[in-house]
């Protein structure tokens, strides 16, 4: 084997896609030089401040570092003159993080219920690929919620790295994954539990697929024959939102993969798990991460505040249930896509991963043929969601278009309102 490999299994796949394209955005999208000067890289902050987002700034920063180490140049980006820059574009750009929506525990067994429902009139029907992909999706669902695995992690494990023991536990391995700097592995040991088991759906998932070896997680096409290849970490959020959506929790949308591991997190507080217990079931290194993921229980310490008021405040009836109703927003896609580089050959591929993954679960209809233009149903509850559902929409296709390393514009359009979106 090559020195190169080595050095490219000490990374994970995705930073290295994420590196790759910002070093081509730098270069073929703004027209930079490498190696780059403070200055020129001042300059690339500025031109996209009101553009990128802090966070997507602070990558671009840590791929043209990474850049300049490994080719042996010194670092443009820790000067002075650039962070000063970085500073000023907080203070005049600020943003809150966006974080995915916990999935609470009433709607994981909504959801699971619904997938037991399925999984009975695909029987009925006789529908073994219908079957198959309800027992694949409950697994995944439960194994994601009480283990909190972040959606690569649950891409990566592989039967043959898993320990079943049925009716008390699993015990899973994996070689690497985020917080294993050093590439020991790690073995995650997932309990038997008497409801809303992940050992008994990652039982009859396993039963059902009839392997012994390869990706826990794999494809299954419309016939139901069942891959050969994992599934891609960026399915995982298209997944899950349709699969909520089906099963009709309210704006599913707000949802994505690590609605799992926050969901967990946020019930594990709830129910008054030591938070270095937490830390340590999870990965977590640093309080900072946990207090990231947890939501709590009692946020302003409402409970202690009603208790106060409750006891000077007049007698009235208590209003009665008030029910929101989901709302459904039509919408105009228009999407053009180009190669960053001459060694992106086709960019088909990237178009059909962009509807696969991001335009189906918005029951997609293409308007006209080959135009790049789309027709989209947004469900929603409120003027709010919508605003960050379409949000989260561009963010995953420009995403998928950078791991294809395409270039995408995208624009999206409320032809009632003439509203858009870009």
């Amino acid at each position: 084997m090559t020195v190169d490999r080595y050095i490219d299994a000490a990374t994970r796949a995705n930073t290295r896609r994420s590196y790759r394209s910002a070093i081509e955005h730098y270069e073929a999208e703004w027209g930079g030089f490498l190696p780059a000067t403070a200055d020129s890289v001042a300059r690339y902050l500025a031109a996209y401040a009101s553009i990128l987002s802090i966070s997507t700034l602070k990558l671009r920063l840590a791929a043209l570092a990474q850049w300049h180490l490994d080719q042996g140049f010194p670092d443009p980006t820790k000067a002075p003159l650039v962070k000063k820059v970085l500073k000023g574009i907080r203070e005049l750009h600020p943003e809150r993080e966006k974080q995915a929506a916990p999935l609470q525990l009433h709607q994981l067994e909504q959801l699971v219920s619904w997938l037991l429902a399925e999984e009975t009139c695909a029987e009925g029907a006789g529908d073994q690929g219908l079957v198959a992909r309800c027992r694949r999706d409950r697994a995944l669902v439960l194994l994601g919620f009480w283990r909190a695995f972040r959606s690569d992690e649950l891409c990566r494990l592989r039967i043959e790295h898993g320990v079943l023991h049925a009716g008390q536990g699993l015990e899973l391995y994996l070689p690497r994954n985020k917080g294993d700097r050093r590439n020991e592995g790690t073995v995650y040991k997932v309990p038997a539990l008497s409801r809303l088991c992940p050992v008994e759906a990652y039982q009859s998932w396993i039963e059902i697929s009839a392997r012994q070896q390869g990706p826990v997680f794999c494809g299954i096409d419309r016939w139901g024959l069942l891959g050969e290849e994992a599934l891609h970490p960026n399915s995982i959020i298209p997944l899950l939102r349709t699969l909520m959506q089906r099963a009709g929790i309210t704006d599913a949308v707000a949802y994505s993969s690590h609605s799992l591991r926050r969901g967990f997190a946020t019930w594990a507080n709830g129910q008054g798990w030591d938070v270095k217990a937490l830390m340590e079931y999870v990965g977590w290194r640093d309080m900072k991460s946990a207090l990231r993921y947890i939501e709590g229980s009692d946020p302003f310490a409402q409970q202690q505040m009603e208790a106060g008021l409750a006891a000077t405040a007049p007698q009235l009836m208590p209003p009665g249930p008030t029910t929101i109703s989901p709302m459904e927003t039509t919408l105009e896609l228009q999407l053009q896509l180009d190669p960053l580089s001459k060694a992106v050959r086709s960019l088909k591929r990237a178009c059909q991963s962009i509807e696969t993954c991001c335009l189906k679960p918005y029951r997609m209809q293409p308007l006209g043929r080959n135009t790049g233009r789309y027709q989209l149903t947004v469900t929603h509850a409120s003027p709010e969601m919508l605003e960050e559902g379409i949000d989260a929409l561009l963010d995953e296709m420009h995403q998928i278009a950078n791991n294809h390393q395409c270039h995408l514009e995208a624009m999206l359009t409320d032809p009632l309102t003439d509203r858009t979106w870009s």
